[in-house]
């Protein structure tokens, strides 16, 4: 079993135009790729399990960004919350963990989960539906539509979710 390590991600830029750097949990792999630990809260476009590979600048560092190399099939769901955060979590956590999800992040106005997309947009949607009522928590995939537009369906799950 290969050691975690920390891995730093360009996440967008804040407010007054300065970058955000998300600091992910990874396994690295021996080709140098990395295992997300968990889903991030910001940065678009992956899950947890996803295996990325960091893109290196000219001096050889990381340059805080990445290339996905291969999907775990987990979505990422971010719920977003006005005031604390511990009542919704009681109640999504276990709905959630029946289907198999996981509780990736917990902070005071956010949770983060990872939830197989083999367990149905419907499922998890309509237990997401039934605890955020769009004022005070509205969530969102991490990893379902096109990081620029936010509206694209990235459709990645169709391969997954074909029968055999």
């Amino acid at each position: 079993m290969t050691a975690l390590q920390i891995i730093e991600l360009f996440a967008g830029t804040n407010a007054d135009g300065e970058p955000v750097v998300e600091r992910l949990q990874v396994r690295v792999n021996e080709d140098d790729s990395c295992q997300l630990v968990r889903s991030p809260a910001f940065i678009k476009g992956i899950a947890s399990g996803d295996t990325i590979k960091l893109n290196k600048r000219e001096d050889g560092q990381n340059a805080q960004e990445f290339e996905l190399v291969k999907r775990s099939g987990n979505l990422a769901v971010r719920v977003l919350c006005r005031g604390d955060s511990a009542a919704l979590s009681d109640q999504l956590t276990p709905q959630l963990e029946k289907l198999g999800g996981e509780l990736d992040m917990e902070t005071p106005r956010l949770l983060v989960y990872s939830v197989h997309v083999s367990c149905g947009f419907d499922n998890i949607e309509k237990i997401l539906n039934s605890a955020c009522d769009g004022a005070n928590s509205v969530w969102y995939y991490g990893n379902v539509y096109d990081p620029q537009d936010g509206q694209t369906p990235l459709n990645w799950w169709q391969d997954i979710l074909k029968p055999e």
